[in-house]
């Protein structure tokens, strides 16, 4: 007779606050990726609890400079060295207090227990002080008095240069946008036409109970009234819906493809953006997606198999054409271009900290690159929609104006987008929380005949 004991048993209970104080750290000091590092951790712990490690996660990115200023306030010296995931373990204990519904004494403890779990049972006195001390300042700290006098960068909870760069572009709109990045995204959905149109699958969501938000009329994009699992979607698996922002969603529409149409997606992955193209126009001769790295080129082959649809994959790099373009020239062309993503922050938080101000120089003169080459595989006649998911003119209206004065066959066509509500002469951007979407920039560039 096995005297072995069940798995379950052997296993030790995970203290999920440890866990987001890892994941933290491996952002904030690492520099790493919170969709990278997130999943790592969340594969740690039951289903029912990777909700809330990702709520404390992104909670604390959020308001970083809010939650440190907090700490700093407790503190006679900052943490540093190998003890130094115990300040974002800090971190989270102030952010469960001061922003989630856990009461003040479950926080506390869940988050001391944590230092076991962490390997040093001599920072639980630490911890458990600092975390008391903060309750008790709690209603002097955050009196309005008291926070006028804060740096901008932590009232807004966004890097000094970030906020430099959006008052620069956005005059009289940067505290709203600042606000915006600041809220929970929505969850957005897209219907595939080749199964349902949006009026149809409306009433199927009807019958399962999920709730409606509102639809964008211009490319019938469905909001969710709150976000739901993926496999609770009507045909999720049978590839009848997929998820992607409103904003996202503009760009299949505006590209306009046409039957016979050869088509290339530039920077393609996800895939996103490429699956909508084939699912609204499936009668195009041929759709090639290109991405520099190969490793995310998965998803996008992922997605094409769910949905059930086609299209040329290759690992290539779009400001290199000569190592593998083959000589075919074509009719669209979706420039979804790298840049800062700082329209898409309420959707990844640790884009505020793991950005900095020089990149968006070097993002700016690839942007460039990638434009001038994708260009020369335009036809004349055809049309390249060039897009980023940034709300930095740098990158946007005045790279289009800066490709127009210097390229004589290029032409800006209008784009219909409804009156939105901040509409550059050049082109569209669209502002974090307008429509509810994401932050998006469109251009819409005709390449002249001779």
């Amino acid at each position: 007779m096995s005297t072995k004991a069940p798995q379950q048993n052997q296993q030790k209970q995970v203290n999920i606050r440890a866990l987001a104080a890892k994941c933290c750290y491996s952002v904030i000091d690492q520099g790493r990726s919170l969709g990278d590092e997130l999943p790592k951790q969340q594969d740690k712990v039951a289903p029912k609890d990777k909700g809330l490690l990702q709520e404390i996660c992104y909670g604390v990115l959020r308001y970083l400079p809010a939650l440190e200023n907090d700490v700093r306030a407790l503190m006679q010296k900052p943490l540093t060295g190998k003890q130094r995931v115990f300040h974002f373990l800090l971190l989270v204990g102030v952010y469960q207090i001061k922003y989630m519904r856990i009461p003040d004494h479950a926080a506390i403890n869940e988050t001391v227990s944590a230092t076991g779990a962490l390997k040093n049972r001599h920072m639980k006195a630490l911890v458990n002080g600092v975390l008391r001390n903060f309750i008790r300042a709690g209603e002097s700290a955050t009196k309005e008095s008291q926070v006028s006098k804060l740096p901008e960068a932590v009232k807004y909870c966004h890097p000094s240069w970030f906020i430099k760069k959006v008052q620069q572009g956005y005059p009289e709109k940067w505290p709203k946008i600042l606000e915006e990045n600041q809220q929970k995204p929505p969850m957005w959905i897209r219907v595939n036409q080749q199964h349902h149109n949006s009026a149809d699958y409306q009433t199927l969501l009807k019958d399962a109970e999920i709730s409606i938000n509102s639809v964008e009329p211009l490319s019938q994009a469905i909001e969710l009234t709150r976000p739901t699992e993926v496999t609770k979607l009507p045909g999720f698996e049978q590839g009848w819906v997929s998820v992607q922002d409103g904003a996202a969603q503009q760009a299949a529409r505006l590209l306009d493809c046409q039957p016979g149409d050869i088509v290339l997606d530039c920077c393609a992955a996800p895939g996103g953006k490429t699956c909508h193209i084939l699912e609204q126009t499936p009668d195009i001769a041929s759709m090639t997606a290109i991405d520099v790295e190969a490793s995310r080129l998965l998803r996008v082959e992922e997605n094409l198999t769910r949905l059930g649809l086609t299209a040329k994959v290759i690992a290539a790099d779009a400001a290199d054409a000569k190592t593998w373009w083959q000589g075919q020239p074509f009719d669209r062309i979706l420039l979804d271009a790298p840049c800062s993503g700082t329209g898409v922050i309420r959707r990844h938080p640790d884009i505020k900290w793991l950005r900095k101000a020089s990149d968006i120089d070097a993002l700016v003169i690839l942007q460039q690159q990638i434009l001038k080459e994708i260009w020369s595989l335009l036809k004349p006649g055809g049309t390249l929609l060039y897009a980023t998911c940034s709300i930095l003119p740098q990158e946007n209206a005045e790279q289009i104006k800066h490709f127009i004065e210097n390229n004589a066959d290029a032409s800006l066509v209008a784009i219909d987008n409804e009156n939105s509500a901040h509409s550059h002469s050049i082109g569209w951007q669209l502002l974090p929380g307008e429509k509810n979407m994401d932050g998006f920039y469109y251009a819409k560039l005709l390449k002249i005949k001779a």
